[in-house]
């Protein structure tokens, strides 16, 4: 069960990686690839948050199971393929599920508000110009509603879903799983428990480094959204959230070193691999070389056979 959890982390994180550049494009230069890209980017975004979060909190369940009720778990793991899929759907469903907002409210427009206050006297030297063309336009991928109540519905939802369903709940699951495995192994008497259970500690804890940060500041954020404060403090705010996010960004870069390469069996199965495919090069260059020289030894022995042909009857 935990290989088919592990490929659905692996195919979240790199639909994440792959259209993360995109986003950071797109933010640099006004959204220029228009609204349909924003909502499939951002919701793309917003899915494998969710999928991630949620698989990864399905695999520390998987471990429970597997190490703290392994007689027990005999009959659920004999046909752990059929319960692994059927999860695994259930989670991508949710994920699209809490993700429907990001897909109908996210759009392209263009944000004037994001420019610095144009003030009088710049417009005082320059009478011909308006305000409106002095600040210009800039697009922006984010939120936009109808209506007021739907904005402040929307604008608290969402992140207050993010948190709790996002990180709150993987957490719960996380440390309870781990908590008993942890001693499990420390019960057993097994002379690898010790790393063991330093592998469940590093799990957990660079998941709560990674994601605690943005999550508190989320929702700090979103608690005092609607109140009235000074800019600089607003300035801060999203300073810290932008900090924050790109931290929990890197947990995404660092889940195939904590799920992966610490396993010894994958550690050998892909230095297997890699072996094979230098092999692999080894041959074809080898091939390509012995080929061509080939070619051009059956060349010049045609040439010579010839000229002995032009020179005697007898050549065969």
């Amino acid at each position: 069960m935990t290989d088919v959890y592990l490929l659905n982390v692996a195919l979240a994180d790199v639909l994440f990686v792959v259209g993360l550049p995109l986003i950071i494009y797109n933010d640099q230069y006004d959204w220029a690839m228009g609204t349909w890209a924003c909502k499939l980017l951002r919701g793309i975004y917003s899915v494998n948050l969710y999928s991630g979060m949620l698989l990864l909190a399905c695999i520390s369940a998987d471990r429970y199971i597997a190490i703290v009720q392994a007689r027990r778990s005999f009959r659920i793991r004999s046909r752990a393929l059929v319960y692994s899929r059927v999860i695994c759907i259930a989670v991508w469903l949710c994920a699209i599920g809490l993700s429907i907002p990001t897909f109908v409210y996210y759009e392209a427009y263009s944000d004037k508000t994001s420019f610095d206050y144009v003030n009088d006297i710049d417009i005082a030297m320059n009478p011909e110009s308006t305000k409106t063309e002095a600040v210009g336009s800039h697009k922006v991928c984010y939120f936009k509603f109808e209506g007021n109540e739907t904005a402040q519905t929307m604008k608290v939802l969402v992140p207050s879903l993010q948190v709790a369903v996002g990180f709150f709940l993987p957490l719960l699951v996380m440390g309870f799983c781990y908590s008993s495995i942890i001693v499990t192994l420390l019960r057993a008497r097994n002379f690898q428990r010790h790393k063991a259970v330093r592998v469940v500690m590093a799990v957990v804890l660079v998941f709560i480094a990674c994601h605690l940060p943005y999550n508190v500041s989320l929702l700090y954020y979103t608690a005092v959204m609607f109140d009235t404060r000074d800019c600089h403090v607003e300035d801060s705010i999203m300073m810290a959230l932008t900090i924050t996010e790109t931290l929990a960004y890197l947990h995404c870069c660092l889940n195939p070193f904590l799920y992966a390469f610490i396993g010894v069996k994958f550690r050998n199965h892909f230095c297997k691999i890699l072996e094979d495919l230098w092999c692999m090069g080894k041959r074809y260059i080898y091939s390509r070389r012995s080929s061509r020289v080939t070619s051009e030894f059956y060349v010049s022995k045609k040439s010579t056979e010839g000229s002995n042909n032009e020179a005697s009857s007898f050549t065969m």
